[in-house]
C-alpha cells in the first residue's frame, strides 16, 4: 500500500500534469487566432452633447473639487462636466453656442504673478476655444450674480474688487476686454434691459447703471431695506420679460422692483403672513419660520411662483438649511403650498420648463459637508412634492440653469 505522502506527491504531480497541458492547448489556440487580431491603431475620437436644453442644471462641484456637473432632471442622469476651477464663475450663452468660465491662477499654482481671465468653451464638444485677460475679478465662489452675460450674448460683465468695488466689461464678439467702471458701496449685478445694469448697495438702496452713453451713469433709489439689520439674499432672482427683480430679506420679506433708468421698488410682504403666520422679526430668539441658504429663492417666470427654502429657528440662521420649500404665488401674496424636504438643503433652483421641476442640494455631512464630497441633489415635482430622482455626489454649490 501506498502510504499518505506518496498518494499526495502523486496528487500534486496529476494537477500539475492537468494545469501544463491546459496551457498547452491554451497557448496553441492563442497562436492559432493570432492572425485574426488587428493591429491597426485606435482612433481618438470625442463626443458631442446638445446645446444646453430647458431640464438641464449646472452643479458647481464645492470649494475642494473643481468643475460643474451637468445634470438632466428629465432622467437624474450625469451629462458632461464642464472644467471650471475651485472659486470660478460659470456663465452661459443665452444662445447656447458656448460656456464662459471666469477664472484666476498664479503662474506659480500658489504665488507668482497672478492672472484673471474667462476661458471660452464649445457648448457640444466642450471644446476650449480661447481665453480672454481681464484686470481682476473678486474670489468669492457659489455666487450668481457676480459673472453674467447680457441677454443677446454679446457682452459679459465681471465683478471685480481688486482694489475696489469695480466691474469689467467684455465684449464676447470680438473676445475681448473692453474696460472697466468703479461701482463704490454696490455688488450683485443684475441685468437691466434697455439700459445695462442694476445693483445691490450696501446703503439698502438699488443702484441703475446707465452704459448707454459713453460715460457710465450711476443712480440709485431710495434706501428701502438695512444691510445690517435684514439684509437680503444675494440669490436675487431676474425677470427679463416682466423687466423686474425678485429679493428677499432674512426675515422673509418679499421685494420686486421694476428695473429701468429710475427703478422703483414696490411695498414687500412678509412670507409668514403669507403662510398665515405670524410676521418674523429680527430679534434673538423670535422662533419663527425663517429662509435659509446660500441659494434660498427660486422664481418659476411664467407662473410668477417663488420658491423658498425655510427652516424652523431664530434671527440669522440664513445659512441653515431648510426642512420646507414654500410655493408663494407673487401675484396674490399667497403661500400656496408647503413642501416637506430631506436632507436639509441650501441650494434651489427651479427649471423653467411649462412643467417646473424643482432642483435641490443639501451639503451632506462629515468631513466633506460643503466641499463637495458628500452633496446629495435632489429633482423635485412642486406640484406633488414628489421626489424624482435622487444624485448622490453630485456636488454641493450653486445649481445653475441654461435659461
Amino acid at each position: 500500500m501506498k502510504s499518505a505522502a506518496q498518494n499526495f506527491r502523486l496528487s500534486a504531480a496529476l494537477r500539475f500534469a492537468a494545469a501544463t497541458a491546459l496551457g498547452a492547448v491554451a497557448l496553441v489556440s492563442a497562436s492559432a487566432h493570432a492572425g485574426t487580431v488587428s493591429t491597426e491603431p485606435e482612433e481618438s475620437t470625442v463626443n458631442s452633447i446638445p446645446a444646453p436644453k430647458p431640464s438641464w442644471f449646472f452643479v458647481q462641484r464645492g470649494f475642494v473639487l473643481p468643475g460643474t456637473a451637468i445634470y438632466d432632471s428629465a432622467t437624474g442622469k450625469y451629462v458632461a462636466q464642464i472644467e471650471t476651477p475651485t472659486l470660478g464663475d460659470l456663465a452661459i450663452d443665452p444662445a447656447g453656442k458656448y460656456y464662459y468660465s471666469a477664472e484666476t491662477h498664479w503662474t506659480r499654482r500658489i504665488h507668482g504673478t497672478r492672472q484673471d481671465y474667462i476661458s471660452v468653451y464649445d457648448s457640444t464638444t466642450l471644446k476650449f476655444e480661447g481665453d480672454i485677460d481681464i484686470p481682476g475679478r473678486i474670489l468669492v465662489g457659489g455666487r450668481e450674480h457676480n459673472f453674467i452675460v447680457s441677454d443677446d450674448g454679446k457682452t459679459g460683465y465681471v465683478y471685480n474688487f481688486s482694489p475696489v468695488s469695480s466691474v469689467n466689461i467684455v465684449d464676447f464678439a470680438k473676445r475681448k476686454f473692453v474696460k472697466s467702471f468703479e461701482l463704490p458701496g454696490c455688488a450683485d449685478l443684475i441685468l437691466n434691459p434697455g439700459v445695462g445694469l442694476a445693483a445691490l448697495c450696501s446703503d439698502g438702496s438699488l443702484a441703475a447703471i446707465n452704459l448707454t452713453g459713453g460715460k457710465v451713469d450711476i443712480t440709485r433709489t431710495d434706501p428701502f431695506f438695512s444691510a445690517t439689520t435684514d439684509p437680503i439674499f444675494d440669490n436675487v432672482q431676474y425677470d427679463k420679460a416682466k423687466g423686474q427683480v425678485v429679493m428677499m430679506s432674512y426675515t422673509g420679506l418679499i421685494y420686486t422692483a421694476k428695473l429701468g433708468a429710475k427703478p422703483t421698488v414696490g411695498t414687500p410682504f412678509s412670507v409668514q403672513e403669507a403662510a398665515g403666520l405670524r410676521k418674523a422679526e429680527a430679534k434673538p430668539l423670535d422662533l419663527n419660520w425663517y429662509p435659509g441658504g446660500g441659494q434660498a429663492i427660486a422664481l418659476h417666470r411664467a407662473s410668477g411662483h417663488l420658491f423658498v427654502l425655510m427652516h424652523p429657528g431664530e434671527y440669522w440662521t440664513h445659512k441653515d438649511g431648510a426642512t420646507e420649500i414654500w410655493d408663494v404665488d407673487l401675484a396674490a401674496h399667497k403661500v400656496v403650498k408647503r413642501l416637506t424636504v430631506e436632507g436639509h438643503p441650501t441650494v434651489l433652483n427651479v427649471t423653467q420648463e411649462a412643467s417646473p421641476k424643482l432642483v435641490v442640494v443639501g451639503e451632506g455631512q462629515g468631513g466633506g459637508a460643503g466641499a463637495g464630497f458628500d452633496g446629495a441633489a435632489q429633482v423635485i415635482d412642486p406640484a406633488t412634492g414628489e421626489v424624482k430622482h435622487t444624485i448622490k455626489d453630485a456636488g454641493s454649490g450653486l445649481v445653475q440653469l441654461a435659461n
